[in-house]
């Protein structure tokens, strides 16, 4: 009996999951602008989605080019401080590693909207204008945190001593940590990156309050604002089942990858 609750449990917990995603992928094959509403099988939405045949399409095809943008950019360069900064902290000792691996996690703990409002209190202090500069500084400032956490782990799994090595052999610090450390830490790096881009893609707070008043919308800010108009804009749906797949096949395709490296190795 616990093994069929245990089952039935988790079930439950999947259906309840991923039931709305199913339910958006179902309506995004009807035209009809009122969810839950079936009018009839029609791929209208998807073609309004890639043609602009939409009300405020152009808005709303800005608002995706933005968020790609934003995070693209902000994960490439929170990767790259997370990484340098996990490698610092990881040579940090005692005390002072504990201190710095408690600071890095309070970002993650602390509340969207109070980062979003300390940035942009930060920001209007130093009168700098805010727009796609502010947005990026933002989205960089609260996902390095995630990518220091991805990468330390793999630091402490990598052996101490061939960093060393390679520069007993002759290399010079930066081809010792192009070549040795870097190849090391690159699934963390990736995992970081993937992270700080989910991270920015899914972001409302922090970026309302650093976008400023120039009409720059990301995704997420776009359906903050069509919500209050009394609705959402039908293509939305298709949009979001596209990008669930996407999440997905991505997901999929990098847990294969993992495994077959975990059987490599094994072998």
């Amino acid at each position: 009996m616990k093994k069929v609750f245990a089952q039935a449990y988790l079930y439950l917990l999947l259906a309840m999951l991923y039931a709305p995603l199913v339910f958006i992928a179902v309506f995004s094959f009807t035209e009809s602008r009122v969810l839950g509403n079936w009018t009839g099988f029609s791929p209208k939405l998807y073609v309004n989605l890639f043609t602009g045949g939409m009300n405020g399409g152009s808005s709303l095809l800005a608002a995706v080019e933005n968020t790609l943008l934003i995070a693209l950019v902000s994960a490439a360069f929170a990767t790259l401080l997370g990484t340098i900064a996990a490698i610092g902290i990881h040579n940090l000792k005692g005390r002072k590693r504990a201190g710095m691996q408690f600071l890095n996690n309070i970002p993650m703990i602390n509340p969207d909207i109070i980062t979003g409002v300390s940035l942009f209190l930060l920001f209007v202090f130093l009168h700098i204008t805010q727009g796609y500069l502010t947005v990026i500084l933002a989205h960089i400032t609260f996902c390095t945190p995630y990518v220091v956490l991805s990468v330390l782990p793999k630091l402490s799994q990598m052996n101490p001593n061939i960093y060393e090595a390679a520069l007993d052999l002759g290399a010079r610090p930066s081809q010792a940590l192009r070549k040795v450390l870097l190849p090391e830490l690159r699934p963390g790096m990736v995992s970081g990156f993937l992270l700080a881009f989910t991270m920015s893609l899914d972001d409302f707070a922090v970026t309302f309050f650093t976008r400023g008043t120039i009409g720059l919308d990301t995704l997420s800010t776009y359906i903050y604002t069509d919500a209050r108009k009394g609705g959402l804009t039908p293509e939305l749906r298709p949009l979001m089942t596209i990008i669930f797949l996407i999440v997905l096949v991505l997901l999929v395709v990098f847990n294969l990858r993992q495994n077959r490296a975990a059987k490599s190795k094994a072998n």
